[in-house]
């Protein structure tokens, strides 16, 4: 029978247990590792009302943008944020830790084909990483997003992933920690807190991973772009500056900081205080400054490297702290103390440094001018001396990580992340945004297309934005807007921000996605209002902009000409693609916010992404490669196929069973619709290659086996030989012992009736053995179990002594257990079976009802009642109605027990009491009501005649009337009419009738009237 073991794990799906060797498999059944995977995902769909669909392609309504959405929402509240959209996967940022990066789910992707587990980022670095292996092609991983969408997170995990899952030597090992380790360094000198996020990345970052012929990861290469230098002069309010000075200031030694000049509270330093907000409660800085100076050991900073990179970084501290005093012409420096941190730290001289901070070179006709600075002019320089010689640091600092990682490059991973910054560097971030959006949409959207054109095939053509007419806006020769800065910057006059902005009025004032509004510089590349770039014309910020104009070399030119650079390396790679959303601006974990999403999805062009994929197919390759890689499944085309590529294939998908919606062929490619038909072929492969293997080494093995065994078979037919000898003569013994048992007992059956003698005993030992063994196996199980077998003659007084003894033991145990309050309940059972049994209609049904102690408690009877008892035990109440001798009325009472008398009691008032010794009996009808009456002398003048009462609990109550009065014997059972005394000499009737429901009333002929049902018939 077959054994099915599954669990939940946090992603989402349910799994096989692993076996004994670490398979996914079924117990009992051939069934492993792949098919386990297949029962996995089929499992995870049935639960697609609860948390969504996997793969956005299995959307029902796939156009309408709001079931995209609330499949996100679904699996989001269910913490599953990973969704696919064919091979491009959507990541939502939890904004909280999820126990889904383990080792263990490291192993359960590794090799596993794409589309048989859950979504995962695992998933993507696997696919990506044996593409590279088994097709020899770069790849490209493209993780885009906004800020906090968790982009740089996700490239920590892919790295994370190589690092556990790829081939490992002493090398290697080293390799992967420098890469893992190159993370948290970046982080601290390029990473700070904005509004957005509290680890945003405020440089773009391009990074090859580089492997081995074998796998290995031996090797990387990291370019930076754009790192975002005014963050270290300025923050905005909630904001901090780059990681590294609070980890240095926090967890910096005593020795060090003093060495350094530096004081352990961020407060102290000018460049620290812009945005108030020195302390972030998801930050540890502490704890991060170890982490850094580990990770710079690990990546092979010496200890010079290291102090002269610290020292650099407070250099930036001080500078934001050396002030300016002197005439409004004429600045001087007013803080001598830093300008000595600075030179020593900086190793310059003071004299040189100071002038530097106070005066500007001018070159006039091969002469050199110093003029002095005023006291703006100087605040600038000097916050453009600290801009550049952080942005110098950083760039040395990723140059010293490529040193230790050069190798040659065989994959690629890539992030960029959008930060917020001067107006040309948040300019130049929206262009290269709109750039990779750009190759998003040829590599994946348009290229989709075009090639199912050019192979002939039919499908319905999917409408979607392209953007190129955005790029050409601003890229665009001699018409675009760096064409038109660059002439802007290079004209002779005065250049400020009004002429740039009537320049681009007058060039491309009339583009449809170009809008001006005000003061600002807007492009709409879609319906909604996206903002490509902003250009400020307020007063404030007119200096930036004449320092942005003097840039050398025309920045944006240089940046297009890096972008270009870029997008080169991009195409030649083979693209995944991770698209990462942000779920809200608050960075609270659980809260979906639908708007943000819905403009996200919208400029990421998701929705243009899932109609291609859910039109399109999920797999296409050239015939040759497919017909090379797939040949041994059909015998027709294995081992070699000689005509048409096309027929080959033909021949081969019809032998593997494709129906004809499942695959389509073009002119030169096969095209796989659903990824579970390339599925089973890649598992029929799998099983395939095990009989190729098996055929090579059966030869083998066949020839080196076949001597071996000749000398075996030999040897073996001797020892057969003398075993098959040793068995028969066995066997002929064990028969011979057989024969002379069946004798035995034959001839015992024959005289079992006489005398026991030698010819019979052997017989009788047997049938007494057989009985007792009988009789052992079929014991009475309790008392009232009658049963016994019937035993042989020779054993019948034997029998009966066995069964008396066996029914004493059984009894002694049974009243051994029994407890006095069961004891009790019994005998009370047992005085009602006497009085009442196969006498009254009810009692029946009372059987099962065990008799209580009391009816009424102490808070249901009167204080004054109880008074009035006095020394007087109560042993039994109960509440009943006593019908009045005039009328009949009925009349809610409480019958008290007591030792000596039966009271009635009404509220705090005795009613009556009645002395067991004066009760001349009790008389209750034979049907089921609970109609009883007390007889009393008529000459008692204490008494007014008999009392009629009804109780609930009839049977309970009169049994424990007839103990308390020792009356077992008074009580009659009538059937039809109860005559009583009524006082005065007076009789009354009681006439029982059996009805369909109980009824007591006072009839016509003035009796009174009791219509009971009958309950059993007797």
């Amino acid at each position: 029978m077959m054994e099915l073991k599954i669990q939940l794990i946090p992603t989402g799906e349910i799994i096989l247990s692993p076996g004994k060797n670490g398979e996914n498999h079924c117990h009992n059944c051939k069934v492993v590792a792949s098919d386990g995977v297949r029962a996995m995902m089929e499992s995870a769909l049935t639960a697609r009302d609860r948390v969504g669909v996997q793969d956005f392609v299995l959307l029902e309504n796939y156009t309408s943008e709001a079931a995209f959405i609330e499949n996100l929402r679904k699996r989001f509240k269910e913490n599953l944020i990973y969704t696919y959209i064919g091979s491009v996967l959507v990541s939502v940022n939890p904004y909280k830790d999820l126990e889904i990066y383990t080792k263990n789910h490291m192993e359960r992707y590794r090799g596993v084909n794409f589309y048989e587990v859950s979504p995962h980022i695992y998933a993507v670095a696997d696919n990506s990483y044996r593409s590279m292996r088994t097709e020899g092609k770069d790849q490209c991983i493209l993780i885009s997003g906004e800020s906090g969408a968790g982009k740089t997170e996700a490239s920590k995990k892919i790295l994370q992933y190589y690092a556990v899952t790829c081939p490992a030597s002493e090398q290697v090992q080293t390799v992967k920690d420098r890469l893992l380790q190159s993370n948290p360094v970046l982080e601290a000198f390029g990473n700070a807190k904005t509004l957005r996020n509290d680890n945003s990345s405020r440089f773009g970052k391009y990074m090859d991973i580089q492997f081995d012929f074998k796998g290995a990861p031996v090797g990387g290469h990291i370019i930076n772009y754009l790192l975002e230098k005014s963050r270290v002069v300025h923050q905005n309010h909630g904001e901090r500056n780059f990681h590294i000075f609070y980890q240095l200031i926090e967890g910096g030694e005593e020795d060090l900081l003093r060495h350094l000049g530096l004081e352990r509270n961020p407060q102290q330093y000018q460049y620290l205080i812009k945005g108030n907000c020195p302390k972030v409660s998801s930050i540890n800085d502490r704890s991060d400054w170890k982490v850094v100076r580990k990770a710079l050991t690990v990546i092979g900073f010496s200890e010079n490297e290291v102090e002269e990179l610290l020292n650099i970084i407070a250099s930036v501290l001080h500078l934001g702290n050396v002030q300016y005093g002197g005439e409004d012409s004429n600045a001087c420096i007013t803080s001598d103390i830093q300008i000595k941190y600075l030179a020593r730290l900086l190793g310059v001289n003071v004299s040189v440094l100071t002038e530097a901070l106070t005066h500007k070179k001018i070159i006039a006709k091969g002469e050199e001018l110093m003029s002095p600075l005023n006291l703006e002019q100087a605040s600038s320089a000097r916050d453009a001396l600290a801009k550049a010689v952080y942005g110098r640091t950083f760039t040395w600092l990723v140059n010293k990580i490529n040193a230790s990682l050069t190798y040659t490059v065989y994959t690629l991973i890539h992030t960029v992340d959008n930060v917020f910054s001067s107006p040309f560097e948040q300019f130049c971030i929206n262009y290269c945004n709109e750039k990779l959006q750009q190759l998003f949409i040829e590599l994946t959207l348009k290229s989709e297309q075009d090639e199912y054109e050019a192979e002939g095939i039919t499908w319905e053509p999917v409408q979607y934005f392209n953007n190129k007419i955005i790029c050409d806006l601003v890229e665009e020769k001699f018409k675009g807007i760096i064409s038109i800065l660059d002439e802007e910057c290079l004209r002779p006059g005065d250049a400020s921000d009004l002429t740039f902005l009537e320049k681009l009025e007058d060039t491309v004032g009339g583009h449809a996605h170009f809008v001006t509004l005000q003061a600002s510089v807007f492009f709409a590349p879609f319906a909604t209002q996206r903002p490509l770039a902003f250009i400020s014309l307020s007063p404030a910020n007119h200096l930036s902009f004449i320092i942005f104009l003097c840039l050398p070399l025309q920045a944006a030119t240089q940046f297009k000409a890096s972008l270009a650079k870029l997008m080169e390396i991009l195409m030649s790679k083979e693209p995944s693609y991770v698209r990462c959303i942000k779920p809200n601006d608050s960075k609270q974990s659980g809260r979906f916010d639908e708007v943000l999403i819905r403009h996200q999805v919208k400029y990421l062009g998701l929705m243009e992404n899932l109609r291609v994929r859910r039109a399109g197919f999920a797999y296409r390759r050239r015939y040759e490669v497919f017909l090379q890689r797939y040949k041994s499944l059909c015998p027709g085309t294995w081992p070699n196929w000689d005509g048409k590529l096309s027929d080959g294939v033909s021949t081969l998908v019809k032998h593997l069973g494709y129906k004809p919606e499942e695959y389509k062929m073009g002119r030169s490619k096969i095209f796989i619709r659903f990824p579970k038909t390339l599925f089973a072929t890649e598992d029929a492969l799998e099983t395939r290659k095990h009989s190729l293997a098996t055929k090579l080494q059966a030869g083998w093995k066949g020839y080196s086996q076949k001597c071996k065994y000749q000398k075996l078979r030999n040897s073996a037919i001797a020892v057969q030989a003398w075993w098959r000898g040793i068995l028969a003569r066995r066997r002929a013994q064990r028969r011979r012992q057989a024969a002379n048992t069946i004798r035995r007992f034959i001839k015992g059956f024959i005289y079992r009736h006489k005398e026991r003698c030698p010819e019979n005993e052997y017989f009788l030992d047997y049938v007494r053995y057989s009985f007792l063994m009988n009789l052992c196996k079929n014991l009475p199980k309790n008392v009232l179990d009658k049963s016994w077998p019937t035993p042989p003659a020779a054993l019948t007084e034997a029998s009966e002594h066995l069964r008396k003894m066996c029914m004493q033991n059984m009894v002694w145990s049974y009243c051994k257990k029994i407890s006095p309050e069961w004891k009790h309940q019994m005998e009370q059972k047992m005085i009602a079976s006497e009085i009442f049994k196969d006498k009254k209609d009810n009692y029946p049904q009372s059987v099962p009802k065990l008799f209580v102690s009391t009816r009424l408690d102490g808070e249901n009877i009167n204080p004054k009642v109880v008074q009035a008892l006095g020394s007087e035990k109560m042993k039994y109440a109960v509440p009943v109605t006593k019908y009045d001798r005039r009328g009949y009325k009925p009349r809610p009472r409480q019958l008290l027990l007591t030792a000596n008398s039966a009271v009635i009691a009404e509220e705090g008032k005795l009613k009556q009491r009645i002395d067991y010794g004066a009760l001349k009996g009790i008389s209750v009808s034979s049907l089921s009501d609970g109609v009883f009456v007390l007889h009393v002398p008529s000459e008692d003048n204490k008494q007014k005649g008999d009392v009629v009462l009804q109780s609930d609990h009839v049977i309970e109550t009169l049994t424990k009337i007839a103990i308390c009065a020792d009356k077992i014997n008074t009580i009659n059972i009538n059937q039809g009419s109860i005559k009583f005394t009524m006082g005065q000499g007076k009789e009354g009737i009681i006439d029982f009738t059996p009805g369909s429901e109980l009824l007591v009333a006072k009839a016509k002929n003035g009796h009174l009237s009791v219509t009971a049902p009958r309950l059993n018939s007797r």
